[in-house]
């Protein structure tokens, strides 16, 4: 093969597999790889996979299938990222149509496949092959097409959720350098984007792994003052981890948006306590209410588990009633999803997936009229809105108070990608909103 092979590669999964994509693809791209404009015109086609709950793995397996029929017959064909970790070997045997499987730990190999398996011998001199963690860590990635990118400071969870797989294929918390992470934000602003949303699957236990002096709100306050940087969000904040003196960071510093994302799961202690996760909805609602103290606007959202062994419709009804009383601006409620490994997989009392789905529908609408409610009482406020794309002619973006691709928009009357806008609220519908742009 005279030119340099054409990848085209498709991501599944959360905003951390986005992370990992975009670093992907600039190893690639070190290594003389080139972008492919559709799967049919690609040299090498990639899944990155996703392996959370039984949904998400039957989406990965369904598109790589889905691209195994739509690719050349000469081009090769590549799984990697999570399932491809968590199951590798199954994956080698049911799926024929795989030319490799590359799990996490061996995307130090990545290269090297790809160059074997497309018969490629480029002339230029290869870097060190470098590990796995050099690669999701240490390299520097294209700037994304969006005025907005996710960071990902660590790897893996110390946790030991029992409804939770992540630790079996992501491993224990592997916290990035501090210097490390800002140099990759100060790439990233340097090329266009204006707002930065820091991941990890534990966030704010950010450094404790690595003895790292300061810890997340340290972190926070030295990346806050990248110059250009006009918004830092956090992700998956897990509420044992929210000292008093994060909360008062986030409020505190100019261009961390007031925005919570907190990991409760739920509200009954006995729940809780075999999800081994703390709290309760008394203690829950305590930290809301310290939050709102400090940042009396900020926007909070949380994530729910639906269905739990040994749920029962007296914990749907304490869950339904903390909704009410927490008012929280955004919500996702998931079905439990026993996943092979896990504790809670092996519970007795496992609910019923039809009744699991029947309490979720309940408590989405209640959770329906909560958040058009909060988005309601914006009408007439001033806000600061970051376009991200224009859709059909609409320019479309967000303020501080929605996360990007999980909640609502706002629809604007004039603006395109990148632009920051002065725009009044003039109307609210479901989980969108509409402005008049006034600067």
């Amino acid at each position: 093969m005279s030119d340099s092979p054409k990848v085209w590669l498709t991501t599944l999964g959360c905003s951390k597999n986005q992370v990992d994509s975009d670093k992907v693809t600039a190893v690639l791209h070190d290594a003389g790889y080139g972008d492919a404009a559709t799967p049919e015109s690609a040299d090498v086609v990639m899944v990155n996979t996703c392996a959370f709950i039984e949904p998400a793995r039957e989406e990965s397996i369904n598109t790589v299938l889905e691209l195994a029929g739509s690719k050349r017959d000469d081009a090769k064909l590549v799984v990697i990222g999570c399932m491809a970790q968590r199951y590798e070997q199954e994956l080698v045997d049911a799926l024929p149509e795989a030319d490799a499987v590359i799990g996490l730990d061996r995307y130090g190999e990545l290269v090297g496949s790809l160059d074997r398996l497309t018969e490629w011998q480029p002339l230029e001199i290869r870097p060190a092959q470098r590990s796995a963690m050099d690669i999701l860590f240490e390299t520097r990635r294209p700037t994304p097409s969006t005025p907005y990118a996710y960071v990902k400071v660590a790897e893996g969870c110390d946790k030991a959720c029992t409804f939770c797989a992540i630790p079996q294929f992501r491993g224990k918390q592997r916290s990035r350098r501090p210097d490390n992470i800002h140099a990759e934000i100060a790439g990233l602003v340097a090329g266009g984007v204006g707002e930065v949303v820091l991941v990890a699957q534990d966030l704010a236990a950010y450094g404790r792994d690595a003895g790292i002096e300061g810890g997340i709100e340290g972190l926070v306050e030295r990346v806050a003052d990248t110059p250009g940087l006009r918004r830092l969000r956090l992700y998956y904040l897990y509420p044992r981890e929210i000292r008093p003196r994060l909360i008062e960071t986030i409020a505190s510093t100019p261009n961390v948006v007031d925005y919570f994302d907190l990991s409760l799961q739920h509200v009954s202690p006995d729940l809780l306590r075999a999800m081994k996760r703390p709290g309760s909805g008394e203690a829950h609602l305590s930290l809301i209410g310290d939050i709102r103290r400090n940042a009396p606007e900020a926007a909070l959202r949380s994530s729910f588990i639906i269905g739990f062994p040994g749920e029962t419709e007296s914990n749907v009804d304490e869950l339904e009633a903390f909704l009410r009383t927490a008012e929280l601006d955004w919500v996702g409620l998931f079905p439990y999803s026993p996943e092979e490994g896990t504790p809670a997989a092996d519970f007795l009392q496992q609910v019923d997936p039809d009744d699991a789905l029947e309490r979720l529908r309940h408590l989405q609408a209640v959770q329906d009229e909560i958040t058009q409610a909060r988005n309601a009482a914006q009408i007439g406020s001033t806000v600061e809105v970051l376009v991200d794309q224009v859709e059909d002619g609409q320019a479309v973006g967000r303020s501080y108070r929605q996360a990007p691709e999980i909640d609502g928009v706002i629809l604007l009357d004039e603006g395109g990608p990148g632009d920051w806008l002065t725009a009044e609220i003039s109307g609210a519908f479901g989980t969108d909103l509409e402005a008049r742009v006034v600067v």
